[in-house]
């Protein structure tokens, strides 16, 4: 693990002294370690207060959750980035942050980002501090930052504070690496016979062995009704025993319509949990993140621009027509916060 500089070096020197007495120095750590958990799945990971990771992102956080300053869910604009370990560090981590802590019974009303701040937050955590390179799936990252335990799984964040002090800040070390080889699971490896979820707290077999990682289910069909299919719905996959919760994205290829795909598919996403209640224990929740579809009609997964794209083939599909316009015309003007609103 190679020696980072630390998030506090942005502050004075007198500021880092004391950061560095009440927390103890900033070292490395493997995804493998920081996600361990105990017998009820909660975890066994407490020290240090600031940990630094490094993995390969895995999706575009703005086709996982909106975004969107003052978006009108409890907590506003999200953004969430997942991290995967490489070699023999076989696991992952989500990056998280939201706009509104404030709605938090625990914090004051006006720790809330305003719109301008958290415009100005996504632009951070969206670009390198020192080149402004834009992060990208498939590129290699160090992440330095505190953390807390949500649903089952330790997330790299901001303690739901927008002090400064508590910033977490990522920086590239590669770019285009690309993306990790997906690992060929089958339901037989996540659900007992039972169809209930296997939960094995060393990690060695079941759900928590691939949490946080790119995974691939072949050969399965819905089992819920394709009609619900829709942006930040989820659906449920079956092999035609067992079945698998599938949450879908809100990628732009995501919407009414969009599903073509086959009566037997493929799934290519994350490995993800949140526990049902929050309350332990931990060993429920596991589902598969899908941010996004490219359209190919066989493996709901998104492979991002590929080669031999038409000019104006907006959508993917190897035609340029009506559908691309209409896609064209329903986002003009539009930017995305934190990329498209930074100079």
């Amino acid at each position: 693990m190679r020696t980072r500089r630390s998030k506090v070096s942005k502050v004075g020197t007198g500021a880092m002294i004391l950061f560095f007495s009440l927390t103890g120095i900033v070292t490395g750590e493997t995804h493998w370690n920081f996600q361990a958990v105990d017998q009820d799945g909660y975890t066994t990971y407490f020290t240090p207060d600031v940990v630094t990771l490094e993995g390969i992102v895995l999706n575009s956080p703005e086709e996982m959750l909106d975004p969107t300053p003052g978006a009108p869910v409890f907590m506003g604009g999200q953004w969430q980035m997942y991290v995967q370990g490489e070699g023999n560090d076989h696991a992952g981590t989500a990056l998280w942050m939201g706009q509104n802590y404030g709605n938090l019974p625990w914090v004051p009303p006006d720790g809330s980002y305003t719109n301008q701040e958290w415009v100005a937050e996504l632009c951070r955590l969206n670009h390198d501090p020192d080149n402004g390179y834009l992060f990208t799936p498939g590129d290699r990252i160090c992440v330095t930052g505190y953390y807390s335990f949500y649903k089952g799984k330790n997330n790299i964040n901001e303690g739901h504070s927008k002090d400064p002090d508590y910033d977490f800040t990522i920086e590239l070390l590669e770019p285009g690496v690309g993306l990790p080889q997906p690992e060929l699971v089958t339901l037989d490896d996540l659900k007992d016979g039972s169809n209930e979820f296997i939960f094995d707290q060393d990690r060695f077999t079941g759900c928590e062995y691939h949490q946080g990682r790119l995974i691939r289910l072949n050969n399965v069909q819905w089992d819920s009704d394709p009609n619900t299919w829709d942006a930040d719905a989820t659906l449920e996959i079956t092999d035609g025993t067992k079945t698998f919760p599938v949450k879908l994205g809100i990628g732009s290829g995501i919407y009414p319509g969009s599903n073509n795909l086959a009566e037997t598919f493929d799934v290519v996403g994350i490995m993800d949990q949140e526990n049902d209640s929050g309350d332990p224990p931990f060993n429920n929740g596991y589902r598969i993140w899908v941010t996004n579809y490219d359209g190919n009609g066989l493996v709901l997964r998104d492979r991002g621009y590929r080669r031999g794209n038409l000019p104006g083939d907006i959508n993917g599909d190897g035609r340029v027509n009506l559908h691309d316009f209409a896609m064209i015309t329903a986002d003009w003007l539009l930017t995305v916060p934190g990329i498209g609103d930074c100079n």
